[in-house]
């Protein structure tokens, strides 16, 4: 009982005021506001909490599957040439301590054509023994695919909806037109040659299932004209740390090899992703200042309604700074309310996600994410403990910042003008 007599009378008469009851028509009208600007607080931190989620595992599912297929780090002859000795280059760039695996492979554009159907598409050439150092292909669910690329063979495994485009299935022969051709007195012929596909793979990444090509790197050489081997992929043991392994091993190889990271081969999208991220982020966040400044015409009409409250106590000897500390504190516990509530919505959609967007597909029968449009085919949500803690600081703050006013209001409201006609 005692712990109750030491709590200032500001915070009782604030916790009061929040939750009055609705004796009088008035009264009811204002707890219905107040009501009002709670839930709209709570469903725009919610909102917002669910959006950043998302688009987090979004970029994250993307970047995992993109860097299955993609290189954390690829290294070039600076001239365009072919790697003059590739097992040293090796050997120096596994000395690195981030560096997991090397491998070789050389990239170039063609054609692959069937009948009259015809397809651009990227071509690698990898060597198979070396390739599951670098890329998760080979942890596909066909093991071993890779290993069905001999050199010599000239055999191809393709992206699977590359395949499905072009109706290839495994032994079905394929025609692959090089673009360097040769030059005849005809003008310049393009380079064809007839190849065997004996796989295929599924990357979980549409933009290189149906695009891209992996060969031998032997056969790639003779194909397009290449002495060996274009450049070196590089797996790190961290990803993250792939700028500063690669401005290290550009300070060591020198000028005559060119360092590329992923971050940079992919520059544009990260960089696209980012400011979606961060304008949707101002739009949603503006959705809860809305919600927030409600609460200055919640408290108007309280202060309003509670004139003679605040003479009498003014009488009683309560300073203006009490006064405004009442209403403070009844505006900030709306907003504190309204913002945890939000929070609790928002984290358990986001955690649950991958069990609501499937189950409201199926109720109407429809699909949020098609994969022929986009990247991935699935809902992700990665909360992040970075996002959530900027929103809900940011709500509190708008919730307490639009409580000044009315509150300082309040604490100049004249006891004798307002006890004159009661």
């Amino acid at each position: 009982m005692a712990f109750f007599k030491n709590i200032p009378y500001e915070l009782v008469l604030g916790w009061r005021y929040t939750r009055a009851g609705r004796a009088t028509r008035r009264n009811g009208f204002i707890s219905f506001i107040s009501g009002v600007s709670m839930m709209g607080i709570g469903l725009g931190v919610a909102a917002l909490i669910i959006v950043l989620s998302v688009m987090n595992g979004f970029q994250k599912e993307v970047r995992d599957r993109m860097l299955g297929v993609v290189s954390h780090i690829e290294v070039y002859a600076a001239d365009g040439a072919a790697v003059a000795d590739l097992p040293a280059l090796l050997t120096r760039l596994k000395a690195h301590p981030q560096v997991l695996g090397a491998a070789p492979f050389i990239t170039a554009q063609a054609l692959l054509a069937r009948g009259e159907d015809m397809k651009g598409v990227l071509v690698r050439g990898i060597d198979p023994a070396l390739e599951p150092e670098v890329s998760d292909l080979s942890n596909d669910t066909q093991a071993g695919v890779l290993q069905r690329l001999q050199p010599g063979a000239f055999s191809l495994v393709l992206g699977r909806d590359l395949a499905n485009n072009l109706g290839l299935q495994n032994g079905d022969p394929v025609t692959l037109v090089s673009p360097s051709g040769q030059v005849t007195p005809a003008g310049v012929v393009p380079r064809m040659k007839q190849m065997g596909v004996v796989g295929t793979f599924s990357s979980g990444h549409y933009e290189y299932d149906s695009a891209l090509a992996l060969m031998h790197v032997e056969d790639a050489a003779r194909m397009f004209r290449l002495e060996g081997p274009s450049g070196v992929r590089l797996k790190l043991r961290d990803l993250h740390q792939a700028r500063e392994v690669a401005r290290d091993l550009q300070l060591d190889l020198g000028p005559q090899f060119f360092v590329r990271d992923w971050t940079q081969q992919n520059k544009t999208w990260f960089a696209a992703v980012q400011v979606e991220k961060r304008m949707m982020f101002i739009i949603l966040t503006l959705i809860v200042a809305v919600a927030a400044f409600n609460l200055v015409s919640t408290l108007v009409m309280t202060v309003t309604d509670k004139r003679a409250d605040i003479a009498i106590l003014r009488t009683l000897g309560a300073s203006p700074r009490s006064i405004m500390g009442i209403f403070v504190v009844q505006g900030a516990t709306v907003g504190v309310i309204g913002t945890m509530s939000g929070l609790a919505l928002g984290l358990l959609v986001a955690f649950n996600i991958d069990v609501i967007v499937p189950a409201l597909e199926k109720l109407f029968n429809a699909s949020f994410l098609p994969r022929d449009i986009y990247l991935i085919s699935r809902m992700p949500s990665e909360p992040l403990a970075s996002d959530i803690l900027p929103v809900a600081i940011i709500s509190l703050v708008l919730a307490f910042v639009a409580t000044l006013y009315p509150s300082w209001r309040a604490s100049q409201v004249n006891p004798a003008e307002a006890l004159r006609y009661e």
